[in-house]
């Protein structure tokens, strides 16, 4: 009897695992993942990514919004959000640094005296503390270039951007 649950056991993991492998098809692919392309955008966000400027007009949004979820903890992105650690990201391209209502800036990013843009946004984001010596953010940035075009692309959808502005 133990002779044959022992072989019933064996049997049941091997099933067990033989469902957990991949199929031909997916092998196929490599194992870097699916090979399938994004998921398409609705209209007005894709009329937004086309508009914005090379590199992040070609930006993979979902690999962006996985970023996010790197700052979600201290930012929102909502038009009206709620400040948090850090202040609500709606409509930051094009507003000077530091002057977002309500929220309580260090002396550093009150005395920045630039403009929120991709390029500002990449240099904060790769090396927060080296790009603005005296801020607090304790953020230790995105060292990966694609993955901070990605994220600026997906901010700019996201936060309130208009083409052209």
């Amino acid at each position: 009897m133990r002779r044959f649950a022992a072989v019933a056991i064996v049997i049941g993991m091997t099933a067990a695992l033989g469902a957990c492998t991949k199929s031909p098809q997916e092998t196929a692919k490599g194992e870097g993942g699916s090979t399938a392309a994004p998921a398409p955008v609705d209209p007005e966000t894709a009329k937004i990514l086309a508009s914005l400027p090379a590199p992040y007009n070609t930006a993979d949004l979902e690999n962006g919004q996985r970023k996010f979820a790197l700052c979600r903890s201290c930012h929102t992105i909502t038009e009206g959000g709620a400040n948090m650690t850090g202040p609500n990201l709606h409509g930051v391209f094009g507003r000077k640094a530091g002057t977002h209502e309500k929220f309580r800036y260090s002396q550093a990013v009150l005395n920045a005296g630039f403009v929120w843009d991709a390029e500002h946004l990449d240099k904060w984001l790769q090396d927060p503390r080296g790009f603005l010596p005296g801020n607090r953010m304790s953020f230790l940035g995105v060292k990966d270039e694609k993955d901070r075009i990605d994220l600026i692309a997906y901010l700019k959808v996201e936060s309130g951007y208009k083409p052209g502005g």
